[in-house]
């Protein structure tokens, strides 16, 4: 019992998705993203964000407020490691469909494919949860989750939407999550062309999740980020600016963008 829970958890790390639990007093579920850029640089947390682990099998990425050019954002850097940091969110995408975000990429992932189960990592991931009618769940994604929260105690969300930044697969592709149907990547970088550069990327979200689920999406309950490297076991180093929700009518909002 104790094996096939061990092998359960690795199974359930690989999913990458954070899970749905209440969040504590301290963190606070609220309509809007917290800047990064609101903080001091240290080795803080950032204000409305929290700690994401995986799994207590996979080593944590470290997270680092940084001053860069005179704001402060936070560097990442994973060596064959696996976490992130999640902030609770409730936001409504008729109102709010737009992300944006900005990242650098140092390097990429020599041997990283998200195509396959052993090599999935990515130097960048932004991680966008949503709620949903778990009744809906197909029963092979039912028997998953009754098993995720058997082990953990906790809640998967009713869907997941990765942002990933990937080596060979085409920017705008979606690639479906090996182990569940309710978490799909999709890819909003790939290739060499700008590792080095900062990015302002914009998304629709509202259109992403239902060319991803091909339904409509429930509110967002979550955005995450995270750096991985623990299949791979390789070395990276990232960094990630502001994440906002915005209303379509923001200026220069279009579906992918740098």
């Amino acid at each position: 019992m104790k094996v096939a829970a061990t092998l359960l958890t690795t199974l359930i790390a690989g999913c990458a998705a954070p899970v749905a639990d209440k969040p504590s007093p301290e963190v606070v579920a609220l309509p809007y993203v917290r800047h990064f850029s609101a903080n001091a640089p240290g080795d803080h947390v950032p204000e409305g964000w929290r700690p994401w682990t995986l799994s207590r099998f996979k080593k944590p990425t470290q997270y680092q407020l940084v001053d860069y050019n005179g704001r402060t954002v936070v560097k990442a850097s994973a060596k064959a490691s696996a976490s992130g940091l999640v902030h609770p969110l409730h936001v409504d995408l008729s109102r709010y469909p737009m992300l944006t975000w900005q990242w650098k990429v140092m390097e990429l992932i020599g041997k990283a494919d998200n195509t396959r189960k052993q090599t999935e990592d990515s130097p960048v991931r932004v991680v966008v949860s949503f709620a949903g009618d778990l009744d809906k769940l197909s029963l092979d994604d039912r028997i998953f989750y009754d098993n995720v929260r058997l082990v953990t105690g906790q809640q998967l969300p009713y869907a997941t939407l990765m942002y990933i930044w990937e080596n060979r697969a085409a920017r705008n592709s979606v690639i479906p999550n090996l182990h569940t149907t309710r978490i799909k990547m999709l890819v909003a970088e790939s290739g060499r062309e700008k590792v080095g550069e900062w990015q302002q990327v914009t998304r629709n979200v509202y259109e992403d999740y239902r060319r991803a689920f091909g339904e409509e999406p429930g509110a967002v309950t979550s955005v995450a980020i995270m750096t991985d490297t623990d299949n791979t076991g390789e070395n990276v180093h990232a960094y990630y600016g502001d994440i906002a929700f915005r209303q379509m009518s923001t200026p220069h909002a279009t579906a992918a963008s740098d």
